[in-house]
Protein backbone atom coordinates (compact mmCIF):
# COMPACT_ATOMS: atom_id res chain seq x y z
CA UNK A 1 0.00 0.00 0.00
CA UNK A 2 0.90 3.74 -1.09
CA UNK A 3 1.30 6.08 1.72
CA UNK A 4 -0.12 9.32 1.74
CA UNK A 5 2.18 12.14 1.32
CA UNK A 6 2.30 14.40 4.67
CA UNK A 7 0.85 17.78 4.52
CA UNK A 8 3.13 20.37 3.34
CA UNK A 9 4.24 22.92 5.73
CA UNK A 10 3.00 26.14 5.74
CA UNK A 11 5.36 28.64 5.19
CA UNK A 12 6.36 31.08 8.05
CA UNK A 13 4.87 34.39 5.96
CA UNK A 14 1.34 32.27 5.79
CA UNK A 15 1.47 31.91 9.26
CA UNK A 16 1.78 35.29 9.99
CA UNK A 17 -0.64 36.29 7.85
CA UNK A 18 -3.63 33.74 9.17
CA UNK A 19 -2.62 35.21 12.39
CA UNK A 20 -2.76 38.70 11.59
CA UNK A 21 -6.44 37.93 9.85
CA UNK A 22 -7.72 36.85 13.34
CA UNK A 23 -5.95 39.76 14.97
CA UNK A 24 -7.51 42.24 12.70
CA UNK A 25 -10.94 40.49 12.80
CA UNK A 26 -10.59 40.43 16.73
CA UNK A 27 -9.95 44.10 16.59
CA UNK A 28 -12.74 45.02 14.21
CA UNK A 29 -15.59 43.56 16.35
CA UNK A 30 -14.31 45.15 19.66
CA UNK A 31 -14.61 48.56 17.69
CA UNK A 32 -17.66 47.40 16.12
CA UNK A 33 -18.82 46.78 19.92
CA UNK A 34 -17.31 50.43 20.82
CA UNK A 35 -19.09 52.51 18.43
CA UNK A 36 -22.38 50.54 19.01
CA UNK A 37 -21.59 51.19 22.53
CA UNK A 38 -21.04 54.90 21.66
CA UNK A 39 -24.06 55.89 19.43
CA UNK A 40 -26.48 53.26 20.76
CA UNK A 41 -26.05 52.22 24.38
CA UNK A 42 -25.14 55.43 25.64
CA UNK A 43 -28.61 56.76 23.98
CA UNK A 44 -30.16 54.56 26.08
CA UNK A 45 -28.83 54.62 28.77
CA UNK A 46 -29.33 58.63 28.77
CA UNK A 47 -32.66 58.64 27.86
CA UNK A 48 -33.79 56.28 30.55
CA UNK A 49 -31.78 58.43 33.05
CA UNK A 50 -33.42 62.08 31.69
CA UNK A 51 -36.51 60.76 31.91
CA UNK A 52 -36.46 59.56 35.31
CA UNK A 53 -34.88 63.34 36.34
CA UNK A 54 -37.65 64.91 34.51
CA UNK A 55 -39.94 63.03 36.59
CA UNK A 56 -38.89 64.36 39.35
CA UNK A 57 -38.88 68.19 37.96
CA UNK A 58 -42.45 67.89 37.43
CA UNK A 59 -43.06 66.36 40.80
CA UNK A 60 -41.25 68.92 42.52
CA UNK A 61 -43.36 71.46 40.75
CA UNK A 62 -46.03 69.54 41.73
CA UNK A 63 -45.56 70.13 45.70
CA UNK A 64 -44.35 73.76 45.17
CA UNK A 65 -46.73 75.23 47.69
CA UNK A 66 -48.37 78.63 46.64
CA UNK A 67 -46.09 80.44 48.06
CA UNK A 68 -42.84 79.45 45.73
CA UNK A 69 -45.30 79.35 42.79
CA UNK A 70 -46.30 83.20 42.93
CA UNK A 71 -42.23 83.58 43.75
CA UNK A 72 -39.86 84.35 40.46
CA UNK A 73 -39.53 81.54 38.26
CA UNK A 74 -35.43 81.16 39.68
CA UNK A 75 -36.97 80.44 42.88
CA UNK A 76 -38.24 76.96 41.22
CA UNK A 77 -34.99 75.80 40.39
CA UNK A 78 -33.18 72.51 41.89
CA UNK A 79 -30.17 70.80 40.75
CA UNK A 80 -32.44 68.50 38.87
CA UNK A 81 -33.22 70.86 35.89
CA UNK A 82 -34.90 74.35 35.70
CA UNK A 83 -37.52 73.45 32.85
CA UNK A 84 -37.81 71.70 29.60
CA UNK A 85 -36.94 72.83 25.81
CA UNK A 86 -39.59 71.68 23.06
CA UNK A 87 -38.35 71.76 19.54
CA UNK A 88 -40.90 70.43 17.75
CA UNK A 89 -38.44 70.24 14.28
CA UNK A 90 -36.29 68.25 15.81
CA UNK A 91 -38.22 65.41 17.08
CA UNK A 92 -36.55 64.99 19.97
CA UNK A 93 -39.36 65.14 22.50
CA UNK A 94 -38.70 66.88 25.71
CA UNK A 95 -35.18 68.09 27.13
CA UNK A 96 -34.56 68.91 30.33
CA UNK A 97 -32.33 71.47 30.87
CA UNK A 98 -29.76 71.43 33.72
CA UNK A 99 -26.91 74.34 34.91
CA UNK A 100 -23.83 74.02 33.07
CA UNK A 101 -21.98 72.43 29.97
CA UNK A 102 -19.44 69.88 31.34
CA UNK A 103 -19.24 66.53 29.93
CA UNK A 104 -20.66 65.14 33.25
CA UNK A 105 -23.84 67.64 32.96
CA UNK A 106 -24.30 66.63 29.01
CA UNK A 107 -24.13 62.78 29.55
CA UNK A 108 -27.03 62.55 31.38
CA UNK A 109 -28.99 63.05 28.09
CA UNK A 110 -30.18 66.70 28.80
CA UNK A 111 -29.36 70.17 27.83
CA UNK A 112 -27.25 72.38 29.61
CA UNK A 113 -27.25 76.44 29.96
CA UNK A 114 -23.93 77.97 29.81
CA UNK A 115 -21.99 79.11 32.91
CA UNK A 116 -18.93 79.72 31.42
CA UNK A 117 -16.78 81.36 29.21
CA UNK A 118 -19.65 83.64 28.99
CA UNK A 119 -22.52 83.23 31.83
CA UNK A 120 -26.11 82.43 29.86
CA UNK A 121 -29.04 84.52 31.60
CA UNK A 122 -32.39 82.42 31.78
CA UNK A 123 -35.86 82.97 29.69
CA UNK A 124 -37.40 84.89 32.92
CA UNK A 125 -34.70 87.43 32.84
CA UNK A 126 -35.19 91.07 31.39
CA UNK A 127 -32.79 91.00 28.64
CA UNK A 128 -30.19 88.33 27.46
CA UNK A 129 -29.18 85.09 25.68
CA UNK A 130 -30.13 81.47 27.54
CA UNK A 131 -27.76 79.57 25.57
CA UNK A 132 -27.87 76.28 25.41
CA UNK A 133 -25.29 73.11 24.70
CA UNK A 134 -26.13 69.76 24.19
CA UNK A 135 -24.52 66.35 22.39
CA UNK A 136 -25.44 65.53 18.80
CA UNK A 137 -24.23 62.19 18.73
CA UNK A 138 -24.25 59.57 21.75
CA UNK A 139 -25.21 60.32 25.59
CA UNK A 140 -29.19 61.09 24.09
CA UNK A 141 -27.78 63.02 21.42
CA UNK A 142 -30.75 65.56 22.11
CA UNK A 143 -29.69 68.39 19.39
CA UNK A 144 -28.93 65.85 16.82
CA UNK A 145 -31.29 66.79 14.53
CA UNK A 146 -30.23 70.84 14.99
CA UNK A 147 -29.91 70.65 11.11
CA UNK A 148 -33.54 70.71 10.43
CA UNK A 149 -34.20 73.74 11.90
CA UNK A 150 -35.01 76.66 9.66
CA UNK A 151 -36.25 80.68 10.05
CA UNK A 152 -39.50 80.49 11.89
CA UNK A 153 -39.45 77.55 13.93
CA UNK A 154 -40.96 77.11 17.28
CA UNK A 155 -38.26 76.55 20.40
CA UNK A 156 -40.63 76.53 23.41
CA UNK A 157 -39.03 76.55 26.81
CA UNK A 158 -41.71 75.24 29.86
CA UNK A 159 -41.02 76.38 33.29
CA UNK A 160 -43.39 75.38 36.24
CA UNK A 161 -45.98 78.03 35.63
CA UNK A 162 -44.32 79.91 31.87
CA UNK A 163 -44.20 78.70 28.31
CA UNK A 164 -42.09 81.10 26.50
CA UNK A 165 -41.79 80.98 22.75
CA UNK A 166 -38.53 81.55 20.32
CA UNK A 167 -38.54 81.50 16.78
CA UNK A 168 -35.82 80.71 14.94
CA UNK A 169 -34.04 83.85 13.00
CA UNK A 170 -30.75 82.39 12.10
CA UNK A 171 -28.03 80.16 11.94
CA UNK A 172 -24.35 79.25 11.76
CA UNK A 173 -23.62 76.00 10.34
CA UNK A 174 -20.05 75.79 11.66
CA UNK A 175 -17.88 78.47 13.44
CA UNK A 176 -14.80 77.18 16.33
CA UNK A 177 -15.59 75.84 19.10
CA UNK A 178 -13.82 79.00 20.51
CA UNK A 179 -16.31 81.54 19.03
CA UNK A 180 -17.51 82.33 22.23
CA UNK A 181 -19.43 85.41 20.67
CA UNK A 182 -22.03 83.27 19.30
CA UNK A 183 -23.56 82.60 23.02
CA UNK A 184 -22.84 86.80 24.10
CA UNK A 185 -25.55 88.54 25.63
CA UNK A 186 -26.19 90.25 22.31
CA UNK A 187 -24.93 87.38 19.73
CA UNK A 188 -22.63 88.20 17.06
CA UNK A 189 -22.88 86.95 13.75
CA UNK A 190 -26.74 86.46 14.39
CA UNK A 191 -27.57 89.29 12.72
CA UNK A 192 -28.73 91.46 15.94
CA UNK A 193 -27.07 94.00 17.21
CA UNK A 194 -29.43 95.85 20.33
CA UNK A 195 -30.08 93.82 23.52
CA UNK A 196 -33.23 91.49 23.66
CA UNK A 197 -34.02 88.27 24.83
CA UNK A 198 -32.72 85.45 23.03
CA UNK A 199 -32.25 81.69 22.82
CA UNK A 200 -28.43 79.76 21.14
CA UNK A 201 -28.85 76.50 20.43
CA UNK A 202 -25.45 74.89 20.28
CA UNK A 203 -23.86 71.33 19.58
CA UNK A 204 -20.85 69.52 17.94
CA UNK A 205 -20.12 69.34 14.25
CA UNK A 206 -20.02 67.65 11.93
CA UNK A 207 -22.04 64.48 13.01
CA UNK A 208 -19.81 62.20 15.19
CA UNK A 209 -17.33 64.59 15.98
CA UNK A 210 -16.52 67.37 17.79
CA UNK A 211 -14.27 69.58 15.49
CA UNK A 212 -16.82 72.43 14.73
CA UNK A 213 -19.98 74.57 16.49
CA UNK A 214 -23.54 74.07 15.14
CA UNK A 215 -25.44 77.77 16.16
CA UNK A 216 -29.32 78.03 15.62
CA UNK A 217 -29.91 81.79 17.15
CA UNK A 218 -33.73 82.31 18.07
CA UNK A 219 -35.67 85.22 19.83
CA UNK A 220 -38.55 85.52 22.29
CA UNK A 221 -41.85 86.27 20.71
CA UNK A 222 -44.35 85.94 23.47
CA UNK A 223 -45.05 83.80 26.97
CA UNK A 224 -47.90 82.20 28.05
CA UNK A 225 -49.02 81.49 31.24
CA UNK A 226 -49.42 77.14 31.72
CA UNK A 227 -52.96 76.65 32.99
CA UNK A 228 -54.33 74.42 35.45
CA UNK A 229 -54.57 71.59 32.92
CA UNK A 230 -51.02 71.93 32.02
CA UNK A 231 -52.69 72.64 28.09
CA UNK A 232 -49.80 72.93 25.38
CA UNK A 233 -49.29 76.14 23.76
CA UNK A 234 -50.28 76.33 19.97
CA UNK A 235 -46.52 75.83 18.48
CA UNK A 236 -46.63 72.36 20.60
CA UNK A 237 -50.26 70.76 19.51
Amino acid sequence: MSRAAPPPHRSAVAGFLSLLGEVLITVGLVLGLFVAYSLWWTNVLADRDASARGDAVRAQWDRAAPSQAAAAPGALDTQGGIGFLHVPAMKNGEVLVKRGTASEVLNDGVAGYYTEPVKSALPWDPAGNFALAAHRDGHGAKFHNIDKLKNGDALVFETRDTWYVYKVFAELSQTSKYNVDSISPVPKESGRTAPGRYITLTTCTPVYTSKYRYIVWGELVRTEKVDAKRSLPAELR
